[in-house]
């Protein structure tokens, strides 16, 4: 059964989309606009652009337009009532659907809100419970005061076997479906996160989608060990509400710090997220589970375009290096690596020295220069043979860059730290570069929080890429005199009251603007009237709605009239050249042309006269009217 129009309507007029797409893109707002880098092809300066209250989208670049379900469509490549459905479940609104599927959006409304209710249920039992007493003990040895407690809603998972589920009465389907739970071999609803410190995975926009859990350490002097050893971390599995590819934890918390700095900082685990924050860099997430994959890349492309990783020295050595150089050129973004001191991670170094973790973000390097310096620095310079070798690993390391003139430049690096002919640095690396490619290996990265990460999953990637809107076709490049027709249909898009009584369809010279006004006129509203409008005038009215007037609230003339002015003169301007032609074809009616194209330049003239500029432009658009009627 389809959705009904009406409650389509309610959706659309229910979501924020500012807030939408601002999960996904950093807006910054103009005026009475947002604009931000564009989430469907790769650009470095904003031109994508939304219009809050009409709830549209355009971009300039592109071309791609829309509103808030088609946003949804786009980037999680869902049709259209699926789209619906998600956007329904996010306001709250129940749709009424009698088909199976139309309860989707209902089932992901109850795993979300059993997944918040999980998360209270364990923060409030680490804040209070007595048997969190441990867990609160070992927080605050880590140096997690309350305000950090509270700020990342951190939990406690108590040692029962069924303590939650029992507590919020979870059915074993929506336990199960979470990943907060499961049904044991005899038959009984269990916990899947016991005895454990709970970290809470959230989406962009906050909502917990998932769980991360880390065991309690022995005590000192106690034996508190299992009997049966178990990881350090677990994390939740994925589920309809949470994919570990698409997500990063910590961006809900970060976004805000990324966007002010245009600079994100990856780092491996939860710990070493909170360690950044404490250490006053605010802008850290870390991969759930996994290693940077495209996906990740995609996401934080859209809020900042540099992107530093925060690992050990070895995990960050480790990193999928061709991938790395792919995803800079496809993103547009710089990748840097912070060097940590040896043995440690962002969460010890913060609790030791919060400014040395700082500054290893402040003087982070770009992701080539850290691996040649790692080749380097570690050489053995002393003797011909070992300068020979460390400029052979080095070469390895720069060959694998795509772009010619950074290669260059590290070449020179090489001779002078190797002390070798510059000439004959380039000639190897040329030889390198020509060289067959190895088989692409499989990096594997320990994640601290979430096991072992698997960097070469490209394939995998290449399936879960997800599918961006065909761009419409570029427009032709504008004729001056159309310039005045869009400054009206913004007006007439942004101030209907005004501009509605005072615009003909006459005026627009542009046949797509005059189509554009019209199907405006003809409509109730201006989504309706994108809802009824072919593709080329819908894609024309969304461009104007993100568009503000040229000519400002407060200028010292009336936007409306000197619009409708200008749009007079243009068309006026136009219909005499028409008149003139004609005229030419048929010499009996030179005379009668004449006169009357003196008449309407006396009107033009009178234009300017303020006493008399009302009644000319009401003769001249009655002339107009009149003409395009013979016409």
């Amino acid at each position: 059964m389809a959705i009904p129009v009406d409650e389509v309507a309610q959706v659309r007029a229910a979501t924020d989309i500012v807030a939408l797409i601002g999960e996904q893109v950093a807006l910054r707002q103009q005026g009475r606009r947002f604009v931000g880098l564009c989430p469907f092809h790769a650009e470095k300066t904003p031109s994508f652009s939304v219009n809050a209250q009409e709830g549209l989208y355009y971009c300039f670049g592109c071309q791609a337009s829309g509103d808030a379900i088609s946003f949804v469509r786009a980037t999680e490549a869902v049709d259209f009532a699926d789209a619906v459905r998600r956007l329904a479940a996010r306001a709250g609104i129940t749709l009424h659907e009698d088909s199976a599927k139309g309860s989707e959006g209902a089932w992901r409304t109850e795993l979300l809100e059993a997944m918040e209710r999980a998360v209270a249920w364990y923060h409030e039992r680490l804040l209070s419970a007595p048997d969190a007493g441990p867990a609160r003990e070992y927080l605050r040895s880590r140096g997690y005061d309350g305000a950090v407690v509270r700020r990342f809603a951190l939990g406690w998972a108590p040692t029962d076997w069924d303590a939650l589920a029992s507590s919020l009465r979870l059915s074993e389907r929506v336990l199960t479906a979470t990943g907060l739970g499961f049904v044991n071999r005899r038959g009984r609803r269990q916990d899947a996160f016991r005895g454990r410190i709970i970290f809470p995975i959230c989406d962009p926009s906050g909502r917990p989608i998932a769980l991360g859990g880390r065991v309690l350490p022995p005590r000192p002097g106690r034996d508190d060990a299992p009997e049966r050893a178990e990881p350090k971390y677990k994390n939740s599995s994925e589920t309809a509400i949470y994919a570990k590819r698409r997500t990063l934890y910590g961006l809900n918390w970060a976004k805000r710090d990324v966007v002010a700095t245009g600079e994100v900082v990856v780092c491996e685990g939860y710990t070493d997220v909170i360690g950044f924050f404490q250490a006053g860099v605010e802008r850290a997430v870390a991969t759930c589970g996994t290693t940077l994959a495209e996906e990740h890349f995609r996401l934080l492309r859209n809020f900042g375009k540099r992107i530093v990783l925060a690992y050990d020295a070895d995990a960050a050595g480790e990193t999928a290096t061709a991938r790395v150089y792919e995803w800079e050129r496809r993103h547009e973004v710089d990748v840097a690596v912070a060097t940590l001191p040896p043995g440690t991670d962002p969460a010890d170094l913060a609790a030791r020295d919060p400014a040395a973790l700082a500054e290893a973000v402040a003087s982070s390097r770009p992701f080539l220069q850290f691996r040649l310096d790692r080749v380097l620095h570690g050489a053995d310079l002393t003797s011909a043979e070992g300068r020979a070798k460390a400029a052979e690993a080095a070469i390895a390391v720069i060959a694998e860059h795509p772009d010619d003139l950074v290669r260059d430049q590290y070449a020179m690096t090489v001779s002078d730290f190797c002390r070798i002919e510059p000439d004959v640095v380039r000639r190897r690396l040329e030889e390198a570069r020509r060289a067959p490619a190895a088989p692409n290996r499989v990096d594997r990265v320990k994640g601290r929080d979430g096991g072992r990460q698997e960097a070469g999953q490209a394939d995998e990637e290449r399936r879960a890429t997800r599918p961006t809107p065909e761009p419409a076709t570029r427009p032709a490049r504008a004729d001056p005199s159309s310039r005045p027709g869009l400054e009206a249909l913004r007006l007439a898009v942004h101030r209907p009251e005004e501009a509605a009584e005072r615009m003909e369809p006459v005026l627009f010279g542009d046949e797509l603007q005059r189509r554009a006004f019209l199907t405006l006129c003809s409509s109730e509203n201006l989504l309706e009237a994108i809802d009824r409008a072919p593709a080329d005038v819908a894609d024309l009215l969304r461009r104007v709605a993100v568009e503000e007037p040229v000519v400002p609230d407060d200028a010292p003339v009336d936007p409306v009239e000197a619009v409708v002015s200008q749009l007079l003169r243009v068309a006026t301007r136009r219909a005499l050249a028409d008149l003139q032609v004609q005229a030419r074809t048929d010499p009996q009616g030179l005379d009668t042309a004449g006169e009357e194209s003196a008449r309407v330049r006396r009107w033009l003239e009178d234009l300017d006269d303020p006493s008399d500029g009302s009644e000319a432009a009401r003769r001249l658009l009655a002339w107009l009217v009149d003409r395009r009627r013979e016409d």
